[in-house]
């Protein structure tokens, strides 16, 4: 298999000196556990990663996310979320955006939730807080797509997320991560 097949998004490393997991021993970590066509994005724990072997085909998201969340444990000491989706649909996702989401990134902050299989984005979307004219909110499949006006980005309410009991099971990325994860796919 050559593409990569998932892009695994893990939720607060290497973030002020918390949480290490360099990228380097990461990659080599996740190679070693079978994973080909291995690639990172920034610090903060974006992977591209292609399953292989004779299985590739019936690896999914849920098993690639539990063999990325003990390996951190196991390897960093680190427990955190671990969202995993298909490549395909990240792609999708970030061609679903709504008209003109990320057109004015000199007016607006915008940030996709990708969350885990089970949480519904209508139940996630009314755990971001909406302060009107300042934020915006819009659900997608398997995400949550947010706006903030970056004038009056300190009123936005999207913090109330993190007091969420749905934020265990979401993560966040802006919109030029995610749009350069898609072009990393492009180019794989």
């Amino acid at each position: 298999m050559n593409a990569p097949t998932h892009v695994v998004l893990i939720r607060g490393i290497n973030v002020g000196g918390k949480n290490p997991a360099p990228m380097g021993r990461l990659r080599d970590s996740l190679v070693g556990r079978g994973y080909g066509r291995v690639s990172t994005y920034i610090q903060s724990g974006n992977v591209l990663l292609a399953a292989q072997g004779d299985d590739a085909a019936v690896v999914t998201e849920a098993v690639v996310t539990d063999d990325v969340e003990r390996l951190l444990a196991e390897e960093f000491g680190v427990d955190t979320v671990v969202v995993t989706v298909a490549a395909d649909s990240l792609r999708r996702a970030i061609a679903a955006a709504p008209e003109g989401f990320g057109a004015e990134p000199d007016e607006y902050h915008y940030d996709v939730a990708f969350l885990r299989p089970g949480l519904a984005s209508a139940d996630a979307l009314a755990a971001f807080g909406i302060r009107e004219g300042v934020d915006a909110a819009w659900p997608g499949d398997g995400v949550v797509y947010f706006r903030r006006l970056s004038a009056l980005r300190t009123r936005s309410r999207m913090s109330t997320v993190m007091s969420s009991p749905h934020y265990k099971n979401m993560t966040i990325r802006n919109w030029r991560t995610c749009t350069t994860l898609v072009e990393m796919l492009r180019r794989a």
